[in-house]
């Protein structure tokens, strides 16, 4: 039973996630290496949020860390990665967002560098889970409220970024060392600039609310193709969460070889796409919001190869009262998280 199943498989057997680190270090490099206003133009893209400075200390414990010699980051890391259903922006609109009237995280990842950056483990969380939601600070200064057996994406939905990221924490018990955010738009031009990327399916996919519509099969798909591709869902196990995910993990994975085999760092023009696209299209927390700091994180992630990144599901049973919701099952979610700290 799909939904009872944990996925849990490797990436593809290439270098992809060892060359994407380092494609990602050249891209937001060339900040330094072109011309001053192509790096205060990439570095301006990105937009930030203090979640630091909003939650404060009533956060989960940082690891204790071992000091290193390594000219580049080489500790554990935890980092939140959001998907942002964005309902604003006309391009976001045409994509899909919809409205002006609000934004959900419809993907979600908790990515876990383990100390050294050898390995990777990549915890997707169903959108549908239902969480414990804390009270949340607000930028008004008022604070949202406590909710039970809430959808796990509300906390965006309601409260932003620092609800998302303490909501996780809340419920993990693992603290996220970074926030890194990407809209409809960025991503659908991130694809663009990489001159698309190729996937198969092995079902039929017919999905009005994502606009795709695909037989079984390998595709090269376009910006806005894998995007509708990264959104399906009513088009795919009576609409399970559990099955978008996969889709999710195995087009991050061919996102992964798109950029292994493109030679960005000969090829200026799109090099600079690229780190235009990607920087413009994120939103990341204080820590990360500076072309020096996201080169940082690429560069440490030189040694890890696309065999060192283990993708996984939480656990999750359907909700008892609830059929269309789900809930983490223990001990096994507990365990995972566990092994993240």
């Amino acid at each position: 039973m799909a939904a009872r199943d944990a996925r849990d498989g490797r990436g593809g057997r290439s270098k992809g996630f060892k060359v994407a680190g380092l494609a990602l270090a050249g891209a937001l490099l060339l900040g330094f290496a072109a011309a001053g206003w192509a790096y205060w133009h990439l570095n301006g893209n990105i937009n930030s949020v203090d979640i630091e400075g909003a939650l404060g200390d009533d956060r989960p414990a940082r690891p204790a860390t071992v000091p290193s010699a390594s000219p580049v980051p080489t500790g554990a890391l935890n980092i939140l990665v959001l998907g942002s259903d964005s309902r604003s922006g006309e391009e976001n609109r045409e994509l899909g967002g919809g409205d002006s009237g609000g934004a959900r995280s419809d993907t979600a990842m908790v990515v876990h560098l383990d100390a050294g950056r050898t390995a990777a483990t990549v915890v997707s969380i169903p959108r549908d889970t239902l969480v414990d939601r804390p009270s949340c600070p607000l930028e008004s200064g008022d604070s949202t409220r406590e909710a039970s057996n809430a959808m796990f994406n509300t906390a965006y939905e309601l409260g932003g970024p620092v609800c998302a990221v303490k909501t996780v924490e809340s419920f993990t018990g693992v603290r996220m060392d970074h926030y890194i955010e990407i809209d409809f738009s960025g991503f659908a031009k991130l694809v663009d600039a990489l001159g698309g990327v190729t996937v198969t399916t092995d079902v039929d996919i017919d999905d009005d609310k994502s606009h795709l519509h695909l037989a079984a099969g390998t595709h090269h798909l376009d910006g806005t193709e894998a995007l509708g591709l990264a959104r399906t869902r009513y088009g795919l196990a009576g609409g399970s969460d559990l099955a978008r995910i996969e889709l999710q993990q195995n087009l991050v994975k061919a996102l992964l070889e798109q950029i292994a085999t493109t030679d960005l760092l000969t090829d200026p023009p799109r090099l600079y796409q690229v780190a235009d696209a990607v920087t413009g299209s994120l939103t990341t927390d204080t820590g990360l919001d500076s072309l020096g700091e996201l080169t940082g994180l690429g560069r440490s992630l030189g040694g890890l190869a696309a065999d060192d990144v283990r993708t996984v599901t939480l656990p999750v049973d359907p909700a008892p009262w609830d059929p269309n919701r789900v809930v983490a099952r223990e001990p096994e979610a507990r365990d995972l998280w566990e092994s993240l700290r």
